[in-house]
């Protein structure tokens, strides 16, 4: 237990999660402008105070104890907290209500964040909004790491403390060269293209997105030649392009590019796929239920 009579202060838990961080004392004192035996000092000080052995020395490094991971752990979210907590005082003395971090997926950008940015606007003008693109497992883990306050993603499960929300279901499109063959009008069936090459987005991209299309395919009765492997929507328009093969992507990622490809909308097959907003239940900032009522 902490009392009066310790001298803990800021500096010790800062030099701790630099030392804990590079775990050698000689690369932590440069990077903190201070001398190794200062830093070496202030450690074995913080050790004493607190009653708690941090680190195992080793010759020319160190290591850990369990007790020093624990303690990195949840001073590296109280730190996180901290300056959150500052920079949003800052705003506030700025005159602007807070600040909103949103990840997303390429296709929300095109019709989805938009129109949900535009209304909370209308209610909230004084929001400063920060948007990274990124993909779908990137998201989960800022999220849980509070790097990020919203994330748009398509996926059917995300880990436990993540709370999700459907909005918007999206159909299914081909995308085809512009010369291709095929068109609209002469669209019957995706068996008519069992022998092309498909160029799909990996199952990296959302594992549960590539079974969906999976069973696009197993509903079609054949089993895709699958030429090229991707995670972003332009590589796939820029291979279709240029006749490296065809695809299946959302429908709303037609929306924003131009190239060289054409969609043909897959309206009479079951599968869909849903955009879901995605948000950690624990994470503090004031302005994410603001944003939650709104979209509600």
């Amino acid at each position: 237990m902490i009392t009066a009579s310790n001298q803990i202060e800021f500096r010790h838990l800062k030099y701790f999660l630099a030392l804990a961080k590079d775990l050698h004392f000689r690369k932590a004192a440069e990077r903190l402008y201070i001398s190794q035996p200062g830093l070496s000092r202030q450690i074995k000080q913080l050790e004493d105070d607190l009653g708690i052995t941090l680190f195992v020395r080793h010759n020319r490094k160190v290591e850990l104890t369990q007790a020093g991971v624990y303690l990195q752990e949840e001073l590296t979210k109280t730190f996180k907290r901290l300056d959150d907590i500052v920079d949003h005082a800052k705003l506030l003395n700025d005159g602007i209500a807070g600040n909103l971090k949103l990840g997303y997926i390429g296709s929300a950008m095109q019709k989805v964040i938009p129109e949900l940015l535009l209304r909370f606007r209308t209610e909230h003008p004084n929001i400063i909004f920060s948007l990274n693109e990124m993909g779908n497992e990137e998201q989960v883990q800022a999220l849980l790491k509070q790097e990020i306050d919203i994330g748009f993603v398509r996926m059917e499960r995300v880990p436990r403390g993540l709370s999700t929300r459907s909005v918007f279901e999206d159909t299914f499109s081909l995308v085809l060269p512009k010369d291709h063959a095929i068109t609209e009008a002469s669209f019957r069936n995706l068996s008519q293209l069992k022998d092309e090459s498909f160029i799909l987005f990996d199952s990296s991209f959302s594992e549960s997105y590539y079974v969906n299309v999976m069973q696009i395919f197993d509903t079609s009765g054949f089993t895709p030649i699958v030429s090229h492997y991707t995670v972003n929507a332009s590589s796939i328009f820029r291979l279709v392009e240029n006749g490296f093969g065809v695809s299946i992507v959302p429908t709303s990622l037609k929306l924003g590019y131009d190239m060289g490809v054409k969609f043909v909308e897959l309206t009479k097959i079951p599968q869909r796929t849903t955009l879901k907003m995605v948000w950690s239940s624990n994470n503090p900032n004031p302005i994410l239920n603001s944003f939650l009522q709104v979209v509600e």
